[in-house]
């Protein structure tokens, strides 16, 4: 699954936003404030949604009003469109949420999932919900029959504040909800903390890097133990971008902490993390997510550029765009001039603050930018120099 287009609207500082063609790889670019950290709330605010609901959402963020655009009403919307496979046809899904408060109390005014049945019409809506109630297509994948023929199953959520995709999305006859739901599951919105992933853990079972990396000790000894090969192609990578580092090691204590160990050959003994460089642990931790034998969908990933040596950028850029293409989706949100020069052009999204809105352009659609790096500037020198109109960078 890849997400192709975001649209926004009254979520926060994005007035109106409209994102499309969203590569494998996209790079945004801005200031401190102009929005960044917002546009990935949207997609840990739809995990906190699915995970409990709307009303909780919204309160981890100060309630509907802190989220909501200063000077509007509501309702705050949110669109995305991705492409899944359905019946050997790879088909663009839309999924649409609404929502209000009324007497205080945030409610789902709408949540629609459609996408096209045949090369023709408009999309059909095979999950729509108003106010906690609706219908879900149930043989949606049954495409000999019309859309009049289709079966419709009408449920009554338990409260309107509750994601309709959290219950029908169980179900693998609903297969746009089912797919969506997992994707939102799966993906990863990174806050990692250099503090949180060093030192020792108690010994317990980790498959998956966290969002902090506090339980970085355990995932590399689940790899170590289950993924010997992977875990070896992460230790050769270190071999290879961190110089010195020969061996790690996620070790037992004798009072049953798990703790990691780093080799570097020009000693004779390990030091434990406590006494690693934070470039050298962030790394690693990358490392241990992009090679995950269970990949997410779509990592977020913000201002990767902290704590780690700036030739290191252009290997991690390299990182990501491999990790895109064994199936995933990367989202990384900077403003360091040396990860830019690692990046395409078509990669880069830059951020734009007007009036207290945010919008995002396209670099690829800037004739000015697109003609410079064609003569051999690259996007990190041109966005030190102020040629992202409107940015500000500095």
């Amino acid at each position: 699954m890849k997400i192709e287009s975001i649209r926004l609207k009254n979520y926060k500082t994005f007035e109106n936003l409209e994102l499309t063609k969203l590569p494998n790889l996209v790079i945004f670019v801005g200031a401190n404030g102009v929005g960044k950290t917002t546009l990935f709330d949207v997609f840990g605010f739809l995990s906190d949604a699915l995970k409990n609901n709307v009303r909780q959402a919204l309160a981890k963020r100060g309630g509907f009003k802190e989220v909501l655009t200063r000077g509007k009403k509501g309702p705050i919307e949110i669109e995305l469109q991705f492409r899944l496979d359905i019946a050997k046809v790879n088909r663009l899904i839309t999924y649409r949420l609404e929502i209000a408060e009324e007497q205080g109390k945030p409610l789902i005014i709408r949540e629609i999932l459609r996408y096209k049945r045949g090369r023709y019409g408009s999309p059909y809506h095979f999950l729509d919900f108003l106010r906690g109630e609706g219908y879900a297509i149930t043989n949606e994948e049954d495409f000999s029959k019309k859309d009049e023929e289709l079966d419709r199953e009408s449920q009554r959520l338990g409260a309107p504040d509750i994601l309709a995709i959290k219950g029908l999305g169980q179900f693998e006859r609903f297969k746009a909800a089912n797919a969506f739901r997992e994707f939102i599951e799966n993906w990863h919105v990174s806050d990692f903390h250099i503090s949180d992933s060093r030192g020792s853990r108690e010994a317990g079972y980790a498959e998956h890097l966290s969002q902090t990396g506090d339980n970085l000790p355990l995932v590399a000894q689940f790899m170590f133990e289950n993924h010997t090969d992977i875990f070896q192609s992460v230790l050769d990578k270190m071999k290879q971008r961190v110089p010195g580092i020969q061996k790690i090691t996620a070790e037992s204590t004798v009072d049953g902490r798990i703790v990691l160990r780093f080799k570097d050959g020009s000693f004779q003994d390990p030091f434990i993390s406590n006494y690693v460089s934070d470039g050298t642990i962030k790394m690693f931790a990358y490392l241990m997510l992009l090679y995950d034998p269970n990949p997410h969908p779509l990592l977020c990933i913000e201002e990767p550029e902290n704590q780690l040596y700036p030739s290191l950028l252009y290997e991690l850029v390299e990182e990501f765009r491999l990790y895109t293409k064994n199936g995933g989706q990367v989202f990384v949100s900077s403003h360091s001039p040396d990860l830019l020069n690692a990046a395409a052009i078509e990669e880069v999204f830059w951020f734009v603050k007007k009036n207290g809105y945010a919008s995002i352009n396209r670099t690829i659609d800037s004739p000015e930018i697109v003609s410079l790096v064609k003569e051999g500037d690259k996007l990190g020198y041109l966005w030190k120099e102020n040629y992202f109109t409107g940015s500000n960078p500095f």
